[in-house]
């Protein structure tokens, strides 16, 4: 063999990607239950779930104290028909909740889930395991989107349980008139929670770009809570017009039309389509930045 082509040879060796150690598999490494059991045993997901599984009996408490609430004008809303059922109780907790309480953990495990690696100087031994980057962001994106699809149902959960037992099982009456029974109302109010888990992927997915590009969690989480607020404030900008439309938050209680006699799907695809939209060009983004990012902590 010539010179150069054994020069050409280990030339090309240096540079085939990967490791070569015996039994290596990319899709083995850093396995969904490895990372789920990591982020389980932090804090901030146990004060999480707390806050939410304590939520509904504030507002039990809130309900207890200030006496039945009551129709304004012959018109009932859903905080003023909470205390009819456990079903209406759920959709009042849904309801007070999805709008900012409900953003806040979803930014969390997101925003904090690849910043804080970073932070603790511990990504860059992650990559050096060796962890494939697109693996380990796949692998933490999975597990933080689970976690936030977790906080949502939590929520719902306690709610009717503790709702049932407040005031009952029963019809769940609807703002508009008339009721749906109870039987269902469930299906209603788990499409209602699925809604708002795909309108909140924005926020999943702002926090999960920011996580990329910051190392600093707390900067990541607040600029997703933040850009949240700024986008909800657009959307009372009634001078906008149809602009408004573009935005995430305008569709963001659409799910109200799941709590009518006769189920309405409109508003809910179209803004399902914007919230879709928007999260895969920010996960995009998150994957490209990451694979060209300079990991030095």
């Amino acid at each position: 063999m010539s010179t150069s082509t054994s020069t050409a040879t280990s030339t090309a060796r240096e540079r085939t990607p990967g490791p070569s150690a015996p039994g290596y598999r990319a899709r083995h490494t850093l396995p969904l239950r490895v990372e789920a059991a990591r982020q389980l045993r932090r804090r901030r997901t146990l004060v999480v779930g707390a806050v939410l599984a304590v939520l509904p009996f504030v507002l039990i408490a809130a309900f207890a104290i200030g006496g039945q609430p009551s129709g304004r004008d012959g018109r009932v809303s859903l905080i003023d028909s909470a205390t009819a059922s456990g079903a209406n109780f759920t959709a009042t907790a849904l309801f007070v909740s999805a709008g900012f309480l409900l953003v806040v953990p979803v930014a969390l495990f997101c925003g904090d889930t690849v910043a804080s690696e970073a932070s603790w100087s511990s990504l860059r031994y992650l990559l050096a395991a060796p962890v494939p980057r697109a693996r380990l962001l796949l692998s933490k994106l999975a597990v933080a989107l689970g976690f936030s699809a977790a906080a949502m149902l939590l929520l719902p959960v306690v709610a009717l349980a503790a709702g049932t037992a407040a005031y009952g099982w029963g019809d769940l009456r609807l703002p508009t008139g008339g009721a749906l029974p109870a039987g269902d109302a469930v299906p209603r109010l788990l499409l209602v929670v699925a809604y708002i888990f795909v309108g909140q992927l924005v926020t999943a997915a702002l926090a999960f770009w920011l996580s990329t590009v910051t190392d600093a969690p707390l900067g990541a989480v607040g600029g997703a809570v933040g850009l949240t607020i700024v986008g909800n404030v657009l959307d009372a900008v009634t001078a906008l017009g149809h602009w408004r439309d573009f935005l995430p938050a305008h569709w963001q209680f659409a799910w109200a039309d799941a709590l009518q006699p006769q189920l309405e799907w409109g508003g809910m695809i179209k803004g399902a389509a914007v919230s879709v939209a928007y999260a895969l060009v920010l996960f995009a983004l998150a994957f490209r930045h990451f694979r060209a990012k300079d990991v030095v902590s």
